[in-house]
């Protein structure tokens, strides 16, 4: 027999209501901004982000895909995009024949440091302005840790992907 679970009370529902309304005007002002400074999509930038971040400059799909809690055959679109614009290749990966490795190129790099400004004064003025740095610092904790909770059991897209072991008999 399953329990029901139980309720919310205020405090909890006016955390998730500010969450999620606060989520949803910032995204839609980063969005804007993206599009108005770089045309990308939010999911293009962090890509871009992710890749220009990187030591290589390089990361797998699948590693992409795990980070940036997307569909597979949505974030292939957006690489398929980012590549025909040529801000990023995509080739075979040396070390698994199945998986792709994309790499940040010198245009993409040149569209994240066009971007990065505007993105950086939007997040300031819109996010950060309001609080104090004991207001940042805890709220990085708390989203921290509500993360790391939630990646505990990711939607799919966020999961990493299971590798197939080798058939011994085959």
């Amino acid at each position: 027999m399953t329990s029901s679970p139980r309720p919310l009370d205020a405090t909890q529902l006016g955390a998730y209501f500010a969450l999620i309304e606060a989520s949803s005007l910032l995204k839609h002002a980063v969005e804007q901004q993206l599009r108005e400074a770089g045309d990308l999509s939010y999911v293009q930038f962090q890509l871009l982000a992710t890749l220009g971040d990187s030591d290589t400059g390089s990361r797998r799909m699948t590693d992409l895909a795990d980070g940036v809690v997307y569909s597979r055959s949505g974030l292939t679109y957006q690489a398929q995009t980012l590549e025909s614009r040529g801000l990023v290749t995509r080739t075979p990966s040396a070390d698994d024949e199945r998986s792709v490795t994309v790499t940040i190129t010198a245009e993409g790099s040149a569209v994240l440091a066009a971007v990065f400004p505007g993105h950086v004064g939007l997040l300031d003025h819109l996010l950060f302005a309001a609080l104090s740095r004991a207001d940042i610092e805890a709220l990085a904790d708390v989203l921290g840790r509500a993360r790391d909770h939630m990646r505990q059991n990711p939607p799919r897209s966020a999961a990493p992907r299971r590798r197939k072991k080798a058939d011994p008999a085959g």
